[in-house]
């Protein structure tokens, strides 16, 4: 039951947020009396965080794990590309594989980071970790790079794969239905490269 009460609510607060999800239309959702949730979650919050929760420790797992395995196979002598792709594809890659769940969780995940009042302290928890691994990795790859110019570059890069998590439409119809945001895969060929570019240009590489 407890598994089946975070898919509706992921799915609930996906679309319509913290605020436009009551409990209730949970358990309308799963289809139990309100009255039960009492039983597993004591309120809206607590149901949220452990939603964000159990999607979050995944993601920021196995790219930590890539990571290391990359540092491992390049002896610590990392390219910014290299870098990124272990950090952005394992990422894409669950949103890939996951369906439609996962990406109910990257858009979920797109309106948390961008929540100052209450977002921000669940991407602190979740994912400074592996942010702080992966600059580690660009400083080691760009040597003589500012450190703020690593840190600005990366803010471009978070922005970019968030508005991509968000599933807005938008390039949709500009592109005349040339691009999908559904084409996870298509984000995937291309991201890495066009960032890594990014930084080359702003270390003056």
């Amino acid at each position: 039951m407890t598994e089946q009460i975070l898919d509706a609510a992921e799915d609930l607060f996906s679309k319509h947020g913290l605020y436009g999800v009551t409990l209730k239309d949970v358990a309308k959702s799963v289809g139990v009396h309100h009255t039960l949730m009492n039983y597993y979650f004591r309120d809206k919050k607590k149901l949220f965080d452990e939603v964000f929760g159990r999607r979050a420790v995944v993601t920021s797992t196995r790219r930590m794990h890539a990571l290391e395995d990359y540092d491992s196979v390049t002896k610590g002598k990392p390219t910014v590309e290299g870098a990124l792709r272990a950090f952005l594809d394992t990422d894409l890659d669950l949103y890939i594989e996951g369906g439609e769940r996962w990406k109910n969780y990257g858009a979920l995940g797109a309106q948390v980071a961008n929540t100052p009042e209450w977002g921000a302290e669940l991407m602190d928890k979740h994912f400074d970790p592996v942010v702080l691994r992966l600059i580690a990795l660009l400083k080691r790859a760009l040597p003589d790079c500012d450190d703020e110019d690593i840190f600005w570059g990366y803010h471009f890069v978070t922005g970019a794969l968030l508005l991509t998590l968000a599933r807005t439409g938008r390039i949709d119809k500009l592109s005349g239905g040339l691009c999908q945001s559904e084409d996870f895969e298509a984000v995937k060929q291309r991201m890495a490269k066009f960032m890594a570019g990014g930084f080359l240009a702003i270390c003056g590489k």
